[in-house]
């Protein structure tokens, strides 16, 4: 390796490091100015910004927002809260099964935040310890982000193996068909782990002397809330058969292939006109305000997805271009010998990065440029879930400040927090496991 290489490569984990300290729309932003110094400075020739990626996420999120502002995501939020209310004794399973659930068929973890409250609420009043169907349920609801067939990261995996012309018969069937059991088996085995997490609350001292300080409120009783307009659930219908047709063009090809021709269109394509004929079909169908699409949370939370991903994987993708015979001639064989390395690297990344999309932009080429197969990739694909490792994202900020038994909390030493071993158990499973799924397709 050169000495351009090495400082060219700083400039790419700087711009990576003070990114990440502004999150989602700085690291495009800073990315974007590492792109600069490495043309400007070192001549780098900038390759084709990442405009694929772009318009599935935009379709995807296009889509979901019209839902949102339908209602939609209400209609999905109540549904939640009435299965979790509804099993109280099993909450520490029921909330992260129905947390990822309602992330996959969403696309966004954020629908975790109002089901917060109502799992702490259950959980107390239910005499179990919130910290364990908490901590679990807010890991669940990241782990399905990489199992949705209409999450901003499973849109750029998406869009990577489309850019590969010999992987033509991987996309997002395969995606799917490894990542649902694979995160799924993870977060199951998290929750049984997270059963014998911490004292019960009738043993914890810390938990006693807030309650007879009565710094702990009782739990409230359940009440249904205002009745949604009835737009609310139609919306959800419609975007939930949008999002059931695309998967079956992704599974029989023969669904997207157009009369007259030989060869299926690409699921992206199949993805991004089905996303938009979902919006148009809300918008005729609920018609919710026009205005209202553009600021709802959902919108905001895919422009930020967008706009990291635009800046962060150009400037990746034009660094593994400039370098790449010399990425494969030092590191090529020790991932080709052992691959599971990578997965260390996806993991390493999402934890500064706190965005799975956006780890997979920036890292997979790497993987790709070294020679790994889309099979390897894909199982590993899990592994951006690292972003529970530094208790700063904003799902796990929330869960502990929901949690007003304190149970649910950073430690003295920051990294042994509540979030650390469900985290790591369901990663660990969902690599492993979707690895040994994507080797036998």
């Amino acid at each position: 390796m050169s000495l351009d290489f090495y400082l060219e490569l700083a400039v790419v984990l700087a711009s990576i490091f003070i990114g990440a300290r502004f999150n989602g729309v700085g690291l495009g932003i800073w990315g974007g100015v590492g792109l600069f110094i490495l043309a400007v400075v070192f001549g780098i020739t900038p390759t084709s910004p990442p405009v694929d990626v772009l318009l599935i996420i935009l379709a995807v999120v296009t889509a979901a927002a019209t839902m949102d502002a339908a209602g939609g995501i209400d209609f999905l939020v109540r549904i939640a809260e009435r299965i979790i209310r509804a099993n109280p004794k099993n909450i520490t399973i029921v909330a992260p099964l129905v947390t990822w659930f309602f992330t996959f068929l969403s696309g966004t973890g954020h629908i975790v935040y109002p089901l917060l409250p109502v799992i702490y609420e259950t959980a107390i009043a239910a005499g179990i310890r919130p910290e364990r169907p908490m901590a679990v349920a807010t890991i669940a609801s990241q782990q399905s982000i990489t199992a949705s067939p209409v999450s901003a990261a499973t849109a750029a995996m998406l869009g990577l193996l489309a850019s590969q012309p010999e992987w033509a018969e991987w996309g997002l069937a395969e995606i799917l068909l490894v990542c649902v059991p694979s995160t799924l088996l993870g977060v199951i085995l998290a929750a049984i782990v997270s059963f014998g997490i911490g004292a019960n609350l009738s043993d914890d001292p810390d938990y006693q002397a807030r309650l007879k300080a009565k710094l702990i409120p009782p739990p409230k009783p359940f009440t249904y809330r205002q009745a949604l307009p009835v737009t609310a659930h139609r919306s959800a219908l419609i975007f939930l058969i949008g999002v059931a047709i695309v998967v079956l063009t992704g599974f029989f090809p023969q669904l997207r292939t157009l009369p007259g021709q030989t060869q299926p269109l690409g699921v992206a394509t199949v993805l991004e006109i089905f996303m938009l004929v979902v919006s148009a079909a809300i918008l005729v169908v609920c018609r919710p305000d026009i205005n209202k699409i553009a600021s709802v949370p959902t919108m905001r939370a895919g422009i930020v997805a967008m706009i990291g991903i635009f800046g962060l994987a150009w400037l990746g993708d034009s660094f593994v271009a400039e370098h790449k015979e010399a990425i494969l001639l030092t590191c090529g064989a020790l991932v080709q010998n052992h691959p599971w390395t990578f997965a260390f690297v996806l993991f390493a990344v999402s934890v500064l990065l706190y965005s799975q999309a956006a780890t997979a932009r920036a890292v997979m080429p790497i993987g790709i440029a070294m020679g790994l197969p889309p099979a390897t990739l894909i199982g590993m694909f899990p592994a951006v879930n690292g972003y529970f490792f530094i208790p700063t994202y904003g799902s796990l900020v929330a869960a502990i400040s929901f949690d007003l038994s304190g149970t649910t909390r950073i430690g003295r030493y920051v990294l042994n927090h509540s979030f650390m071993l469900p985290g790591l158990v369901a990663t660990v499973t969902a690599v492993a496991t979707g690895t040994g799924i994507a080797t036998m397709l």
